[in-house]
């Protein structure tokens, strides 16, 4: 990255870094939805620079006390669940990556699209805890995601916050999922072979500002409703998913 891409990056990370601290979720998808839309690192790599950034963000929550509020027993579902399918997720990106660049990109627009449409949609809290399958079920799709784009959230996060629970151990339930699913992720990239170059690399000096702006959302949370502040998120997600899958789209159309 050159130094003006560099300085974006630095900057989404920050943002994207904030996003997450105060809602437990959004780190891969801001991070690698404006990557790809800018074309800032090639999908493979920004997924794996992705990951590390958001195990930093990961750890510093962690380290904070928020292991105190995990779902264990939901934890331990998802996980059983999505770490096999995450490595599964992992073999298809490798395999999309060379040859099918469009269509990867169409999809991860489309992801992302859908995603924000699904989190912004008015969701009714149950009466009851969902049964076990159910976190299965989410977390075998959670994994294909993390696998192929470090952006598995939205499943989770649909399916964790319409539970019976508080909002601090949602929150910190899913940061635990997210950051465990890198670990497995990176260690994959590793066992590979495939670290990125070190031009690529560079973007792991955005550690520092991830941890100043994780610190900064946990000292100093947003003076704004939540449900607004989710609306601003999730706006912004929509059209970056759009602008990334549209025009790949029609360059897949043109032939």
């Amino acid at each position: 990255m050159n130094a003006q891409a560099l300085g974006a990056f630095l900057a989404l990370a920050g943002v994207a870094a904030y996003v997450q601290t105060v809602t437990g979720f959004a780190f891969g998808l801001v991070m690698m939805g404006f990557i790809a839309l800018f074309g800032l690192l090639p999908l493979p790599d920004a997924a794996v620079v992705v990951g590390i950034l958001s195990l930093v963000n990961t750890t510093q929550m962690v380290l904070h006390g928020g292991w105190r509020h995990v779902a264990r027993h939901a934890l331990r579902l998802v996980l059983l669940a999505s770490l096999p399918t995450l490595v599964v997720g992992y073999v298809v990106l490798e395999w999309l990556a060379d040859s099918r660049a469009d269509a990867l990109r169409i999809v991860l627009g489309a992801v992302i699209m859908a995603s924000s449409l699904q989190l912004a949609a008015r969701r009714k809290v149950l009466d009851r805890p969902s049964p076990d399958a159910s976190f299965i079920g989410f977390g075998i799709v959670s994994g294909l995601m993390s696998g192929l784009f470090s952006t598995g959230g939205p499943p989770l996060v649909y399916h964790f916050y319409r539970q019976p629970m508080p909002v601090a151990r949602i929150r910190e339930t899913l940061v635990a999922a997210f950051g465990l699913a890198q670990v497995v992720r990176l260690s994959l990239v590793a066992a590979t072979g495939n670290i990125p170059p070190p031009s690529t690399l560079a973007g792991v000096a955005a550690v520092p500002v991830v941890m100043v702006m994780t610190y900064a959302a946990r000292r100093w949370p947003p003076p704004l409703p939540d449900a607004l502040l989710k609306i601003i998120v999730f706006v912004l997600l929509f059209l970056s998913g759009l602008s990334l899958a549209l025009p790949a789209a029609m360059r897949l159309l043109a032939g």
